[in-house]
């Protein structure tokens, strides 16, 4: 069986993993659609945003929209490969021996 992968598991992470893993390549979402998506504060989502982004699974860019700061975030191709890799060990502990 493979193993979970501890920072997706959290329930937070992989809900976040699996929004950003949805997108294209290339594609990214701001952090107010994400926050506002997921239901965290902002305190909740961006300490999860740093714990993913320290292991390499997102990319969190900060530009500035109309003179205003915005955050964007997208999946790493690191991300999307750890997260299908967490996802197949999901399934292989559902599957009925």
């Amino acid at each position: 069986m493979d193993a979970l992968d501890p920072i997706i598991h959290q329930p937070a992470r992989l809900q976040l993993m699996s929004a950003l893993c949805q997108l294209a390549d290339g594609q990214r979402v701001d952090f107010t659609f994400l926050k506002q998506q997921l239901g965290l504060t902002d305190g909740n989502l961006g300490s999860h945003l740093s714990t993913l982004e320290a292991k390499g699974y997102i990319a969190v860019d900060k530009e500035f929209v109309a003179r205003r700061p915005k955050t964007f975030i997208s999946v790493t191709p690191t991300g999307r490969s750890a997260f299908l890799a967490h996802v197949g060990a999901l399934q292989s502990i559902l599957q009925p021996k």
